[in-house]
């Protein structure tokens, strides 16, 4: 059973960085795309960034320069840096693995 276990969530000011990690177990973590979605409350879900197995990254507009999703595959993790992050980052941040598995989340709170 694949399990995705995210950590790092927090409350920080405005322009702070946090980094979120995901640990994977369960899946042969090297061949899965993974991603991470958020969302705020009372709004939709939204996908933030993604990586290929091979290193691929996608990214959201909105955060596209200040985040940066990486995974290192011996230790079956992926990362999600946060720079400069703004009260419209606050979120519950979840890992997605190839669109099927999901984790519990982790709220991600940046005041103003």
């Amino acid at each position: 059973q694949v399990q995705l276990v995210e950590s790092g969530g927090g409350l920080v000011h405005s322009g702070g960085s946090l980094r979120l990690s995901c640990l994977a177990s369960g899946t042969i973590f090297s061949n899965d795309l993974m991603a991470w979605y958020r969302q705020a409350s009372g709004k939709q879900r939204e996908l933030v960034a993604s990586i290929t197995s091979g290193g691929t990254t996608n990214y959201a507009d909105s955060v596209r320069g200040r985040f940066t999703i990486s995974r290192d595959n011996t230790k079956n993790t992926v990362y999600l840096q946060m720079n400069n992050l703004k009260p419209e980052d606050t979120a519950v941040y979840r890992c997605n693995s190839g669109f099927r598995f999901w984790g519990q989340g982790t709220q991600v709170t940046v005041s103003s």
